[in-house]
Parts: structure tokens; C-alpha cells; sequence
């Protein structure tokens, strides 16, 4: 392990801005090259000081830390260009997961790239990941929403945009809204999939799966399943029963098929005709 610790660390490249993601919960869902980026930055960018500060101190790191959040991003974007102008090592954490995804990060790294500085990822643990592999959903396509909005009447408006979705669709909610969030949702997509992902990796962890009514039941019968950081997935629409195709718009599915790969020429041709692409691909398999 230390021969690849080491090796990690004779990779990295100075006056470079290294955004790195940190555990969501378990603090072993840690990479070694994160850790060998943590040793060696001369800073530490943080969302919470305190936070990053037990990270550090579980795996034996003492750095430099400094504050960098969404209300002082904008601010400390210079001092952050100054530093690797110097030639130091810089690392971006946010309190968990990866920095500048729903979380402090995206304005800093826009600006040191646009100082002319490289921003390189370190990849690692992920709540929309997790969530989508243990969903049992075999979609290649996948929708990513953030946060869904806070206000009822914002968040009708999107079920009743996703009621057609042909794909799953990920999105984070809180404790405080999540019984409101499900009855909305019950009220646009009431047999809808679901699946509620709780406290992943963390020692409540849970995943209640079922229609919105039945994951409502699940919260109402244990007020735990309740809190926690929480990913909601809604699985794909079930094909519509509908007609053949009409004729106009098989006539270009196969013309389009003739000439490109059958998964690009499903996208256009839905375009094209307004079609449902699922089924101009199977047109085209068939």
C-alpha cells in the first residue's frame, strides 16, 4: 500500500488546484490517491474548517487549512491563484464527497482555470453512484437533478415533467421536506418506482424501494427512516402502449439506421419526428 501511496505522490505536479472527493460517511471510502494528495498539498481548501479537520486528523494529516465556501469563494479565488503561482500544491474538499457538485467549489475552480492554472479531479466516493447501482435499474441513461426545489408547487411542476421519463432520474432531498416531497410525488406520479436511499455508507444506512405510497408508509411506521441525508430515485416510466409507428417515421429511422450507429439514429430520428426514441431503436433491432 505504500508503494502506491508513494507512487501517488510522485505524480502530482505543482501550481496545480487538485479537487478531491472525501468520504460520504465511512471514512475507509477513501482513496489512496486522495490521501497522497491531502499529505502533500501545501493547502487545503475547505467547506468547514472544523469538519476537514477530523478527516485529517483520522488518517494522521496535518495541513494547512483554510475556509473556502460559497459565500467567500468569489474572494478567496485570488488567494488561491497566488498560491499556486508560487508553485504550491493546492486540494479542494468540501464537508463530504466530491467539491463543485451541489457543493462549494465550481466558482474557485473557474477561476484558476481561467488564471491558466490545471484543475485535475481525484475521484472517489459518490451518493448518486451508490444510489443508481444498487437501484436495479439497467438504463444506460441516467438524469442528475441536485436538490429538488423547496417550494410545492416547483416541485409539481417537475413530476409532471418526468411522467414520461424513459429514464431514472436522481435527486437529493432533506429530512425536513422529504414527507412533503413524496405527497407532491404521489399526487403526480402515484405508481411510480421509487427508490429512497438513506444514510449510504453510514451505519443507518437504508434503501426502501417500492411505490411512492408504500415508501410513504415505510416513513410513517418508523420516524428514523426519516433523517439523514437522503437520495431519491425514480425509476424510468413503463412503455406507453401506443400504435405503430407512422410510416413517415419509420421511413426515416430506417434511413438514418442505414448510416449511423442505432442508438444515434433512435436520438435523431426522435428529434426529427417527435417519436418516442425507445421505440425507433427497437424498430431498428427488429
Amino acid at each position: 500500500m505504500q508503494k502506491h501511496l508513494q507512487k501517488a505522490q510522485d505524480t502530482l505536479a505543482s501550481g496545480t488546484l487538485y479537487i478531491v472527493a472525501t468520504p460520504i460517511g465511512n471514512l475507509a471510502d477513501i482513496t489512496l490517491r486522495a490521501l497522497a494528495v491531502l499529505q502533500k498539498a501545501d493547502l487545503i481548501c475547505a467547506e468547514d474548517t472544523r469538519v476537514s479537520a477530523q478527516l485529517l486528523s483520522a488518517y494522521g494529516i496535518q495541513a494547512k487549512l483554510v475556509s473556502v465556501r460559497e459565500h467567500n469563494e468569489q474572494q478567496m479565488a485570488g488567494k488561491i491563484i497566488a498560491a499556486l503561482a508560487s508553485g504550491q500544491i493546492v486540494a479542494q474538499i468540501s464537508d463530504a464527497g466530491t467539491p463543485a457538485v451541489c457543493d462549494p467549489g465550481a466558482k474557485l475552480v473557474a477561476r484558476v482555470r481561467e488564471a491558466g492554472y490545471p484543475t485535475v479531479p481525484v475521484v472517489g466516493a459518490s451518493a448518486v453512484m451508490g444510489a443508481l447501482s444498487v437501484a436495479g435499474i439497467a438504463e444506460p441513461n441516467f438524469y442528475f437533478h441536485g436538490f429538488l426545489p423547496p417550494k410545492s408547487s416547483e416541485r409539481a411542476k417537475l413530476f409532471a415533467a418526468w411522467q414520461t421519463a424513459d429514464y431514472p432520474i436522481i435527486a437529493f432531498e432533506t429530512p425536513h421536506r422529504i414527507a412533503d416531497t413524496l405527497n407532491d410525488m404521489a399526487a403526480v406520479l402515484p405508481q411510480r418506482h421509487i427508490m429512497l436511499a438513506r444514510e449510504i455508507s453510514k451505519t443507518f444506512e437504508t434503501f426502501l424501494t417500492g411505490s411512492v405510497s408504500e415508501i410513504q408508509a415505510a416513513l410513517a411506521a418508523d420516524s428514523n427512516q426519516s433523517r439523514g441525508e437522503m437520495v431519491l430515485v425514480i425509476h424510468p416510466a413503463p412503455p406507453q402502449k401506443r400504435d405503430a409507428l407512422p410510416e413517415a417515421a419509420q421511413n426515416v429511422m430506417r434511413i438514418l439506421a442505414s448510416e449511423l450507429p442505432t442508438k444515434q439514429a433512435a436520438e435523431l430520428a426522435a428529434r426529427i419526428t417527435g417519436e418516442n426514441k425507445k421505440a425507433l431503436y427497437n424498430l431498428a433491432l427488429e
